[in-house]
């Protein structure tokens, strides 16, 4: 499939503004809109891309993710870093395949940890975009858990991984997924391991993070000029 308009959204300060300086290249303009802090716009070939800095947690996400839906995207793409779980490292980068909200709970009222009633509460990337993935060298892998909470406990990465076999852990991309999958349009994130999810995450992610901004920028800039270039 060749895509005419990408979406992107792009939770925190250190994930946007790499984007917004590497892409100064591709002519990236100015995008106001009223459900993020800030957004640009930019060609790769003939394919649009519109990006938003969106803010932390699954609201933000989802808001960023729906608006972008709204103006006609056919894609739509996350990237972050994430704390690992369980058959990742750190410093890997992942597309996951599966996401769940882990902090959805209705379990006291006999439903399953992150069940919601009548509808579908397990989001799947799309199988083309993940193809792509693998074709420019990614690992593709796992299910990301997401919740408005930054895991750094034990405890709560021995439970996501026993209960939802998790990989991984983040603020927003079961949010993102669960948007594009009600709206039919296709949905991958690239995710960079930063922690844990231990006690040392919060200091983990940070060196992480000020260090490898970048980085992930350029990989994840290789991916999206893989998707726009495509035949």
């Amino acid at each position: 499939m060749k895509f005419k308009k990408i979406g992107i959204v792009v939770a925190d300060s250190e994930e946007y503004y790499p984007l917004k300086s590497a892409t100064e290249k591709y002519g990236a303009k100015e995008y106001k809109n009223f459900l993020s802090r800030e957004g640009i716009t930019f060609k790769i070939g003939t394919c649009e891309i519109v990006a938003l800095y969106c803010g932390v947690g699954k609201v933000n996400a989802a808001a960023g993710a729906m608006h972008l839906v709204d103006i006609g995207c056919d894609a739509i793409l996350n990237y972050g870093l994430s704390g690992g779980i369980s058959g990742v490292k750190r410093e890997e980068i992942i597309f996951p395949q599966t996401f769940v909200e882990h902090d959805f709970d209705m379990t006291v009222i006999g439903y399953k940890p992150c069940e919601k009633p009548m509808q579908k509460y397990i989001y799947d990337a799309d199988t083309e975009l993940l193809n792509k993935a693998k074709q420019v060298g990614f690992a593709v892998k796992g299910t990301a858990v997401s919740g408005d909470k930054f895991i750094s406990c034990e405890a709560d990465r021995e439970f996501f991984e026993k209960t939802f076999c998790a990989s991984s852990c983040d603020m927003e991309t079961a949010a993102i997924a669960y948007v594009c999958d009600f709206a039919g349009v296709p949905f991958a994130c690239l995710r960079k391991i930063s922690d844990d999810a231990g006690e040392d995450a919060g200091t983990d992610y940070r060196e992480i993070n000020n260090f490898f901004g970048d980085q992930l920028i350029d990989v994840f800039l290789r991916y999206l000029t893989y998707l726009c270039e495509d035949k």
